[in-house]
């Protein structure tokens, strides 16, 4: 179906090991993404059945060469010298419509050599979370891995109890991490971190190979890109909840979404993860926890570089300090267009920082907040201003932001930037405690609420009634505070 190719195979073995799926007891399909099969490259799509044999790992795929990848990683800080793909089995790349080379892979087809006494299967509950989550990440253009298919396995997976478990399958521009690289050069073989970083060069960045030195423009374009992914997460309240080396894609892609969550109340402390106690990747931390991973990737690559001593210190460190430019420039940007501003305005930073100070101390939903401050931008209405302020506790505050940001938005308001507004504030979100029903009832046997759900988040700014019910914010009853990796 797929016209598959294997160039990462051909790396040194470290970095691939060849490996076959465990087979499952009765695959059964979930969802098949056929509009990205189609843009993979796929001409005619099988029925069902052999969907399920073969996104399940039961029937090796047509040109399929299944390995585990081989990466390390600092987990919540601490260096883990060999982690790898202990449940995920990279088939191979292809080629799609566009001429970009991506990866298609297997998540939760059993062990590996790198399982480290896992099971290397995964419960229900995570493909369904991550197939919603980074299909509504595509959906609002923030770079992301694809979802294209999910099966039911017909076994049970235990973790906190036993579960139903299910095989997921992953599109990325790449699975290339920041770990990937700490892998390779723990090894101390340069050899083998030289032809790692010359593949990601090639695949990814191809203007670094003309530059002076292209390890040093391999390290500026990386920052570049995460610069912009992290500021675009932090737009929409996004929470990625394990934010490790060996969870920071190369290629500048939002990968592995494990106990991630979508900020409700605004709290920039905001936790969701069961496990990040200590609030490392907490929602306002993240840039800083970007900017440290990249950190870790610039020290894998000073073997490679031109300069030597203390000047190759200073010019990589030179360029991890642009992160918070970069960063800040995004982020300016995406704050005119969330408040209808032009994007030179010189008010949008003081307004957004008003703005999330209200959110904080009025206790109100971010993505509500937005959407209703975009329905009141395209109208003017009491009707608007009152369901806005219907959100806070702090009415009377709210209020006096109001009068300071209309005097800005209505002196520049015209139908380009309401649209822009709009494009920028989705209606609705995958929202925890609507992503958790979907897994109960799915944990039941009923997967309609799932494709209910994932129908509505993949049309963001659709304003249908549907959509309206599934975008409310949680009542105190339906509030879901943890979220749980699938490992």
């Amino acid at each position: 179906m797929l016209p598959f190719e294997h160039l990462y195979s051909t790396l040194p073995e470290p970095l691939w090991v060849a490996t076959q799926a465990t087979p499952v007891a009765s695959p059964a399909l979930i969802a098949f993404n056929a509009p990205l099969a189609h843009e993979l490259g796929a001409q005619e799509i099988p029925d069902p059945a052999t969907l399920a044999e073969w996104f399940s790992g039961n029937q090796p795929m047509p040109d399929a060469k299944p390995g585990a990848l081989g990466y390390a990683g600092h987990q919540f800080g601490n260096f883990v010298p060999q982690l790898g793909d202990g449940r995920a089995l990279l088939l191979g790349e292809v080629i799609d419509q566009n001429g970009v080379r991506r990866d298609v892979q297997l998540k939760g087809s059993g062990r590996t050599p790198f399982s480290r006494g896992g099971d290397g299967r995964s419960p229900l509950g995570p493909v369904l979370r991550e197939y919603l989550v980074s299909e509504f990440m595509a959906a609002m253009g923030i770079p992301t891995t694809r979802a294209l298919a999910a099966v039911t396995s017909g076994e049970r997976v235990v973790r906190q109890m036993a579960e139903p478990g299910a095989v997921f399958t992953r599109v990325a521009s790449s699975h290339i991490r920041v770990g990937t690289f700490q892998f390779a050069a723990a090894k101390r073989d340069e050899a083998l971190l030289k032809a790692l970083a010359d593949h990601v060069i090639e695949r990814h960045y191809p203007e670094a190979a003309n530059a002076e030195d292209p390890y040093l423009a391999l390290l500026e374009s990386v920052v570049a890109r995460q610069a912009v992914l992290i500021a675009r997460w932090m737009s929409i309240g996004f929470i990625h909840g394990v934010m490790n080396t060996d969870n920071c894609s190369i290629a500048g892609e939002t990968i592995d979404y494990g106990p991630c969550a979508f900020m409700e109340q605004f709290d920039p402390q905001k936790v969701f993860s069961s496990i990040d106690q200590g609030r490392r990747y907490a929602f306002a931390n993240q840039p800083a926890i970007a900017q440290w991973n990249l950190a870790r990737f610039a020290e894998t690559l000073l073997p490679l570089m031109r300069e030597e001593g203390d000047a190759l210190v200073e010019q990589a460190t030179e360029i991890i300090r642009r992160f918070n430019p970069l960063f800040d420039a995004e982020q300016r940007r995406l704050h005119a267009d969330k408040l209808g501003l032009p994007p030179e305005s010189d008010q949008a930073a003081l307004l957004m920082e008003g703005l999330e100070s209200q959110m904080h101390q009025g206790r109100m939903d971010m993505t509500a907040t937005f959407d209703a401050l975009t329905q009141y931008a395209a109208s003017m209405s009491d009707e608007h201003r009152e369901g806005l302020l219907a959100l806070t506790t702090q009415p009377n505050e709210l209020t006096a932001w109001l009068g300071t940001w209309q005097a800005a938005q209505v002196a520049n308001q015209d139908n380009q930037r309401f649209a822009a507004m709009r494009s920028a504030n989705p209606v609705i979100i995958p929202r925890n405690h609507r992503v958790q029903e979907v897994i109960d009832a799915a944990y039941d046997g009923d997967f309609a609420p799932f494709h209910m759900l994932l129908a509505v988040v993949t049309q963001p700014f659709d304003d249908s009634v549907e959509a309206r019910r599934l975008a409310a914010p949680a009542t105190d009853s339906e509030q879901v505070l943890r979220t749980f990796c699938g490992t």
